[in-house]
């Protein structure tokens, strides 16, 4: 009986793990949403350090625990990799590109996360998966690229680098592993990310002369939900799941990008978005399957 209850467990543990990583990059999708309805306009650096810092200085100041020895400059490097860097590049995308085509964009990411997993940790992606992968990112541009879609290159830029900043951040993280619990470490890089961000956004945007009500609102959510909750999951999606198989997660932030902007903004779905949303959401179950199979 054992013998046969065993793989049923691993597979529950697994579909949990999977799940519970998934509300990270499902909390992102509803970034663009919230920042065109709540945040001020043209604040992507101010919206970058007020989603990081509190969020980490709350976290640093509940769990009590500090970086040691070389976890120091590794937290640092996580730290400007996943929100230093990433965060002022993902809004000024954000700013400057429609959702569709920042999701399209970052639908990449499990490609170059199998790129880098191949040439830093020598785990060669099967081929099944790679093809999920790309067929996620076409399925996420049906979805989410119309005729009317501004192609701004500096957006375009951006946000291709930030992928591939999230990009590396994961398999760094999976190849340094962790000394301490998800929540402490989501701490740690938030603060290091938030110490940079601070001056630069003093010394480039300076300090608004108000914030309404639905501003800080907005910054409460990004902060609490999308920063402190999103990563402390991701993070510990990153120890428990392969590389691949973690990035694939990512497509669920144009699905539910897109479910946002047909529910809070009012956007209708043509026969070509409802396709490419099928095909993105089966991408991804079938990615996680495959991946399942081969590990």
């Amino acid at each position: 009986m054992a013998t046969v209850a065993l793989p049923s467990v691993a597979r529950a543990q697994r579909t949990g793990d999977l799940a519970l990583a998934a509300l990270a990059p499902a909390s992102w999708g509803t970034t663009y949403v919230v920042t065109a309805t709540l945040l001020p306009p043209d604040r992507p650096m101010l919206a970058a350090t007020l989603r990081a810092l509190p969020a980490g200085l709350v976290l640093l100041a509940a769990t009590r625990r500090l970086p040691k020895g070389e976890w120091w400059w590794k937290s640092a490097v996580l730290g400007m990799l996943n929100f230093g860097a990433f965060f002022p590049l993902l809004f000024f995308a954000a700013y400057r590109l429609p959702g569709g085509v920042a999701s399209t964009i970052s639908s990449v990411q499990p490609l170059v996360v199998a790129l880098l997993s191949l040439l830093v940790l020598r785990i060669r992606p099967t081929r099944p998966v790679l093809f999920a992968a790309l067929a996620g990112t076409g399925g996420v541009a049906l979805l989410t690229l119309t005729s009317q879609a501004r192609l701004d290159p500096l957006g375009i830029a951006a946000m291709l680098v930030a992928t591939s900043l999230m990009a590396t951040a994961i398999v760094l993280a999976k190849k340094w592993g962790r000394p301490e619990s998800p929540l402490v470490m989501t701490g740690w890089q938030l603060v290091a990310g938030g110490l940079v961000l601070a001056p630069l956004t003093l010394a480039v945007e300076g300090v608004p002369d108000t914030l309404t009500g639905q501003n800080i609102l907005g910054f409460a959510y990004l902060g609490v939900i999308g920063t402190a909750l999103a990563y402390t999951l991701w993070f510990r999606g990153i120890e428990q799941l392969p590389p691949t198989s973690l990035s694939l997660l990512g497509l669920t932030n144009p699905l539910v990008a897109t479910l946002a902007g047909f529910f809070v903004l009012g956007q209708t779905l043509t026969g070509w978005q409802i396709t490419g949303f099928a095909i993105a959401l089966g991408a991804l179950v079938a990615g996680q399957t495959l991946n399942r199979r081969s590990s």
